[in-house]
């Protein structure tokens, strides 16, 4: 286990930021089943993810293709980023702080594998507050290209 940082240590917590990307994770199957259960949670039953037979007649993908919303909350389920809370110790709590870039960049076709790969792309120390951005990349096992590009923001206090 590495030495913890506390939240406040601005040059202890600029060791966690990374130019590259780490490794992918394990990889998930996007499955139709899937698809329609984000479909009824959202309400978006768009004929692109839910319709199979007129997909395979009409869309350019020939088949369905996974929400981008439903990628994006799949992205706690991979283990690829490393757990900073282990690492950053004196804070009281940790929270959510938002996003700052959301980029849905290519079609999840039904049946893909998707995996994803995160960084640590910035850390800053302030008075009240540790704020640190986290890039993660997702794409399909194979694919060069990310289909969906993420910054997430929290924040030690």
């Amino acid at each position: 286990m590495a030495t913890p940082i506390h939240y406040k240590d601005a040059e202890g917590l600029q060791t966690l930021v990374a130019g590259d990307f780490g490794a992918w994770s394990e990889s998930v199957t996007v499955t139709q089943e899937m698809i329609n259960q984000f479909a009824d949670l959202s309400g978006d039953h768009m004929w692109l993810h839910v319709d199979v037979e007129r997909c395979k007649k009409e869309s350019p993908f020939r088949s369905t293709i996974a929400h981008g919303f439903l990628l994006l909350s799949m992205l706690s389920r991979f283990k690829s980023l490393p757990d900073v809370s282990t690492i950053v110790c004196g804070y009281s709590h940790m929270m959510n702080y938002g996003s700052d870039k959301l980029r849905f960049l290519g079609a999840v076709p039904v049946n893909s594998e998707i995996h994803v790969r995160c960084r640590i792309k910035e850390v800053s120390v302030e008075a009240k507050k540790t704020k640190v951005v986290a890039e993660t990349q997702l794409s399909i096992v194979g694919k060069d290209s990310p289909s969906l590009l993420y910054e997430l923001m929290f924040v030690y206090l």
